[in-house]
């Protein structure tokens, strides 16, 4: 008999490592069905957190219905309550976007904000400043009453009620729109600041807990609606599809965790080529032995694999195949390098004349190549950093002393080069910024609560002129996280709080 919803939640959780003791998340409530279930499971499973939703003003009175409605539910609940309004429209056409990614983009910075993880933005699409509402002293019935003295939870992560079928619907459509193996694992229960606790449960089961339970909901009418993406899978595609296929959905479901154990294995196979056949050459330059190249297999995606870090796309990897069978001297550019066909060698470096400034670092990505050497990036469960090998001890006090650990001494000293950090994943926002630093820069060094100007970091740690202009440093929502080789901020560093850690290694050339 299957175990009732809440258990297989609070499983989930425990499986995934998706909340630890004290946190708490933003909970992202549009009033539909799966956002009052998940509501109602985290108040039952004890997890604080306010109620925030997005009114995005493209359904006149409907919409503010919607928001009504969330209101009354976090009284209900006895939960803070947010809300901002946004004119989506506008926006959309300022930014040449459709509604539908205009809408993510407004509801994904502001709950980041919220978090505390990006600056205010200018207030660009956003027709009304947020608004928080008291929590009612009413506290539901369902819910444990809270021990006395208890500590504030900290915010730490976004809850969203994605469940299995809408990441069926997403691999899908990743699927059609060509993403390869990262797409075809749908979304993830943890993915930068997100968490997705439903992903375990289909619609249906949601709806038959909302009826037991006797959980009131509104309809978003645009949900009818053929004409966006998702719900054109959801009711056209998917339902022919189960005309000859009547398990698609649970054949499908159990694809999405074999891709998901796929892309890691396809991960760790790209790594070991990667750092077979890629070869720093001196500063800035990277080779890749065409002879050894042309013995790889499979030879086109492990290229691209070898070119994607320095700004490549698939097409312009194609094109870099055909290289192997040119004479020296011809290229292909991207926006920040050039490969060159050399007489033994695919010869990877800046455009001649030009010095790279800044490389953006999307999520997912696993490299990033730059004039002072390459940044390997993992995502890590936060206990693996703390049982790293002796030989790495030294590098992880980059991350930090454990807010559980012993009274903090002396401020952390520098050392002439710290090419690892570990960084608080639920405190960094993709896409990474890696640039020189400029004047100006500023962070929180590691071990000081006050920010320090980076000129003065560097008069302190006696760097000459020749160092510093070699400096980069890595930002997230315009806020420096690493001064590379040199320090973390304090703001990013690994606690005892820490889920997941990201893991920077710099290896220069």
């Amino acid at each position: 008999m299957e175990a009732p919803l809440l258990t297989r939640f609070t499983a989930f959780l425990h499986k995934e490592h998706l909340l630890r003791p004290g946190d708490s998340w933003l909970l992202a409530v549009s009033g539909g069905l799966d956002s009052v279930v998940l509501a109602h499971l985290c108040v039952l499973a004890g997890i604080e957190g306010p109620l925030v939703h997005c009114n995005f003003q493209l359904r006149g009175a409907e919409s503010d219905r919607d928001e009504a409605f969330v209101r009354a539910l976090a009284e209900r609940y006895g939960r803070a309550f947010q809300v901002a309004r946004f004119d989506t429209a506008a926006y959309a056409a300022s930014h040449k976007v459709s509604i539908q990614v205009a809408a993510r983009e407004l509801r994904y910075t502001w709950f980041r904000q919220l978090l505390g993880a990006a600056p205010a933005a200018s207030g660009a699409g956003i027709a009304a400043a947020p608004t928080t509402a008291a929590p009612s002293t009413a506290a539901p019935s369902t819910a444990a009453p809270p021990a006395a003295a208890a500590p504030a939870p900290r915010l730490t992560a976004i809850a969203t009620a994605h469940h299995l079928d809408d990441n069926i619907e997403t691999m899908l459509m990743n699927l059609f729109k060509g993403t390869g193996a990262s797409g075809l694992r749908g979304m993830l229960p943890f993915q930068e600041q997100i968490v997705r606790p439903l992903l375990f449960a289909t619609r249906e089961e949601l709806e038959t807990y909302a009826a037991a339970e006797g959980l009131q909901h509104v309809e978003d009418s645009s949900n009818a609606s053929d004409k966006y993406t998702r719900n054109f899978f959801r009711h056209k595609v998917i339902p022919l599809i189960e005309e000859r296929y009547p398990d698609v959905r649970q054949n499908l479901a159990a694809n999405l965790t074999r891709f998901r154990d796929l892309e890691d294995l396809y991960r760790q196979a790209v790594t070991r080529h990667v750092e077979d056949l890629l070869e720093p050459h001196g500063r800035g330059e990277w080779r890749i032995a065409v002879a050894k190249l042309e013995k790889a297999r499979p030879l086109e995606t492990l290229l691209f694999e070898l070119l994607k870090p320095f700004g490549f796309s698939p097409a312009q990897a194609g094109e870099a195949l055909a290289l192997l069978h040119t004479t020296s001297g011809h290229f292909v550019a991207s926006a920040t390098h050039r490969v060159i066909r050399d007489r033994r060698f695919l010869i990877i470096c800046a455009p001649a004349g030009q010095g790279v400034s800044q490389v953006a670092i999307e999520e997912g990505q696993t490299q990033v190549a730059f004039t002072e050497g390459v940044i390997t990036i993992a995502m890590e469960a936060a206990p693996a950093a703390a049982a790293a090998p002796p030989a790495a001890a030294a590098s992880l006090a980059a991350a930090g002393p454990p807010a559980a650990g012993p009274p903090a001494g002396r401020a952390h000293a520098p050392r002439a080069s710290e090419p690892l950090a570990l960084l608080d994943a639920a405190r960094v926002t993709f896409p990474l910024l890696l640039r020189r630093w400029k004047a100006g820069d500023y962070f929180y060094p590691l071990g000081m609560a006050k920010k320090k100007k980076l000129a003065r970091f560097f008069i302190d740690n006696k760097l000459s002129l020749a160092d510093k202009e070699k400096v980069w440093v890595l930002e997230s929502g315009g806020r420096i996280l690493w001064v590379v080789g040199h320090r973390i901020d304090d703001r990013f560093k690994v606690t005892a709080g820490t889920t997941h850690a990201l893991r920077l290694e710099w290896t220069q050339p």
